[in-house]
């Protein structure tokens, strides 16, 4: 091959070799302009979905929008199930709680954390309303302290959360022709609601005067009612608009808790463990939504006592002598409370009423 043959193959082949490397370098540089769109593409559904993760793994968006790290973990339930004392056809509860509710404050407070809807349930008394707390029907619910502190005494998972008043009144209500003094139930038949504040304050009111040999059965207050009627029972326990009631049909009053400051009942509030588990957050929830209610409630005095009058059939006046508004507490928890369910609990586990002690201090749960 002659030299200017040599020339021309060696300068085909650079060519070659310089007109390889642009595609490859093309092809690169296409490679990576795919890379970072992708990555772009990536870096933006990562970001979305963050925005989102919070309510996802939550249940609930928080009330500023976006649950922060510092949060509890939450899975709250849509759907929450709350119980209060006293049957009605309205499906309404009393006080700070009830008018919250009727008026939809606690609702739309709750939204805020993902529940689009609370039932309510009613019940006769409270020991009924601690079996459907522990079966999981219901995930929290207001009482008396004495159902409530019995069932924790024997093993209930439930935390207490509000004790929304202190002074719950019952009343001793003899038949006619009957015992006259708390010295003349000596021996006689005493109908009662076991397990109940009611119950608690017999006992301690009959221990207190020295009474004894008598008889407790446990009756639902309109079968007592009926029972007192009838003779079948010597006398009775009762509350509220039902005492009332027969006070003004001629059955004489024994007794009265309120001449016993140590034997007046606490309501309480009470959730149990597992919906607690869902909800960490929930006491300080609900105790906000609560105060809420109740200083729109005290804007509203006479709209609120016709509310409740309407719920129990009964007069206007009635319900500002039994259940006056400043009776509701707009706090969660005071000292006199507190020390009232401490008295109770010490008193029912020394009566053996409660199975076994417990320090209330691990009981009450108080929102941070």
């Amino acid at each position: 091959m002659g030299r200017r043959d040599r020339r021309i193959e060696g300068g085909g082949a650079r060519n070659w070799t310089l007109a390889l490397l642009s595609v490859v370098v093309a092809l690169m540089l296409a490679l990576q302009g795919c890379g970072s769109q992708n990555d772009e593409g990536g870096a933006s559904s990562q970001a979305a979905s963050s925005s989102s993760a919070p309510a996802e793994s939550s249940g609930a968006a928080s009330p500023s929008g976006a649950a922060s790290a510092a949060e509890p973990e939450r899975n709250v339930p849509e759907v929450i199930n709350y119980g209060y004392i006293g049957l009605n056809d309205q499906n309404q509860a009393t006080g700070a709680e009830g008018w919250g509710f009727y008026k939809g404050i606690i609702q739309e407070e709750l939204k805020k954390y993902g529940v689009k809807e609370v039932k309510l349930a009613g019940f006769p008394n409270g020991p009924d309303q601690t079996e459907s707390l522990i079966s999981g029907r219901l995930d929290f619910g207001s009482l008396g302290d004495t159902p409530a502190i019995i069932a924790r005494a024997g093993g209930a998972k439930t935390r207490l959360i509000t004790q929304t008043g202190t002074r719950i009144i019952g009343y001793v209500i003899a038949k006619k022709d009957g015992p006259k003094t708390l010295q003349d139930l000596k021996g006689k038949t005493i109908a009662i609601q076991k397990g109940s504040f009611m119950h608690r304050y017999v006992v301690g009111l009959l221990k207190d005067a020295g009474v004894t040999d008598y008889k407790l059965v446990h009756m639902l207050i309109p079968d007592a009612q009926a029972a007192l009627a009838n003779g079948s029972v010597d006398a009775m326990t009762n509350t509220g608009v039902n005492a009332l009631t027969s006070l003004a049909n001629g059955y004489p009053q024994l007794d009265i808790s309120s001449d016993h400051p140590e034997l007046l009942g606490t309501s309480a509030t009470v959730a149990s463990e597992e919906f607690l588990k869902k909800f960490p957050d929930f006491p300080k929830v609900w105790n906000a939504a609560r105060e809420k209610a109740l200083a729109d409630l005290k804007e509203h005095p006479d709209e609120y006592y016709e509310f409740i009058a309407s719920i129990q059939k009964t007069t206007v006046e009635n319900v500002k002598k039994l259940s006056p508004i400043e009776d509701i507490k707009d706090t969660a928890f005071t000292e006199e409370g507190l020390s009232l369910i401490e008295g109770t609990k010490n008193f029912l586990v020394e009566e053996k009423i409660a199975k076994k002690d417990f320090a209330i201090g691990d009981w009450v749960l108080k929102a941070e």
